[in-house]
């Protein structure tokens, strides 16, 4: 089985969020001079903060953290990165944006965004509980709840666009 260390797995974190500002960025471009497009450019500006907070908080790793295997004391969260990585739950390096073809209503880019969402708070939370941490775990822990804020923000756009 594949082991990850610390800063594999924020380095996947770092990738999630850039993926994430990307397609909500190339999507906002669908609906210029909508109330949509300026939710989905924030929603972006968001996901460009979580990057920088992820980078920083991978760097701030100590030496032995950064490279050490171990960093799932449970192994489970080991298991979830595995099927993670092997795109049975979600691939963290799939690009996203690069799907949009331009033509999609605003109601599958909610969808899609939603879904997005989602991935990347089970992936948080995963992450979360591997940390030991505990300043990692608060910072993880305000990225998740930011997360399940777009999840609102998301949800209450699809519900205005009809389904």
């Amino acid at each position: 089985m594949i082991t990850f260390n610390a800063d594999e797995v924020f380095e996947m974190a770092e990738q999630i969020e850039r993926n994430g500002a990307a397609f909500y960025r190339k999507a906002a471009e669908n609906f210029r001079g909508l109330d949509l497009s300026k939710v989905l450019l924030d929603l972006a500006a968001m996901e460009d903060d979580h990057e920088r907070t992820f980078r920083a908080m991978r760097l701030e790793l100590p030496p032995k953290l950064r490279t050490e295997e171990k960093f799932d004391p449970t192994g489970e969260g080991a298991l979830y990165l595995h099927a993670m990585v092997q795109g049975k739950v979600f691939d963290p390096k799939a690009q996203p944006a690069r799907e949009l073809a331009g033509a999609e209503k605003p109601r599958d880019i909610l969808r899609a965004a939603i879904e997005m969402e989602k991935n990347s708070i089970v992936f948080y939370l995963t992450v979360r509980k591997m940390v030991r941490l505990l300043a990692s775990q608060s910072r993880i822990d305000d990225i998740i709840e930011q997360e399940l804020g777009h999840v609102a923000t998301l949800s209450k756009q699809l519900a205005a666009a009809g389904n």
